[in-house]
């Protein structure tokens, strides 16, 4: 008799099914489908698209917890076609951190501003045109830290062209920033 392998996805599964209500971080999961799939590919990935899809809850970054009673919103949904449409048109169909956009060959994306697995909802108040560079930036950074990081770029840019207005500009808001921890 052949024993059928599971996926990644059965694994964590039943790693947090045997683990209910408990606080549990993502290397512990990980270091568990490792035991069975020594090369599995990203697991961590599988962990994080769980919870999006509100099968787990995230208690903290790195940190989720399954509650079998819980069935959360998915994440992943996108902006309605018209929603979308609606975002480009108002933004310009230009991104709204560089201007970068469908005028000079750059693709486009409706991105959430406030993000969906943050409770931010698929409207056009949420909305915003990203391109395809600075959408990816905030999702690997997130929405603080990306905007720390935007600061410091433009301040060297600022510095670069002789610009101390900007400087002093993005200078004040990365001290905000700071102030409050969030860079």
């Amino acid at each position: 008799m052949i024993k059928k392998i599971k996926s990644v996805n059965a694994y964590i599964k039943e790693y947090f099914e045997a683990h209910p209500n408990q606080d549990i971080e993502h290397g512990k999961v990980v270091d568990y489908v490792f035991k069975f799939i020594p090369k599995a590919r990203d697991p961590w990935r599988a962990v994080r698209m769980l919870y999006q899809r509100g099968w787990l809850i995230q208690v903290r970054k790195g940190v989720y917890r399954r509650d079998p009673n819980y069935k959360g919103q998915d994440v992943t949904a996108l902006f309605p076609n018209e929603i979308r449409e609606e975002i480009f048109r108002r933004d310009s169909y230009r991104c709204v951190v560089c201007g970068n956009g469908k005028h000079n060959g750059y693709e486009i994306h409706a991105d959430h501003i406030k993000p969906q697995a943050k409770g931010g909802t698929s409207t056009l108040e949420n909305g915003q045109t990203l391109c395809s560079e600075h959408n990816l930036i905030k999702k690997r950074y997130g929405v603080i830290e990306f905007l720390g990081k935007y600061c410091r770029s433009m301040i060297e840019r600022a510095i670069q062209y002789k610009d101390a207005i900007t400087e002093k500009m993005f200078r004040e808001i990365l001290a905000v920033l700071k102030r409050y921890k969030a860079d």
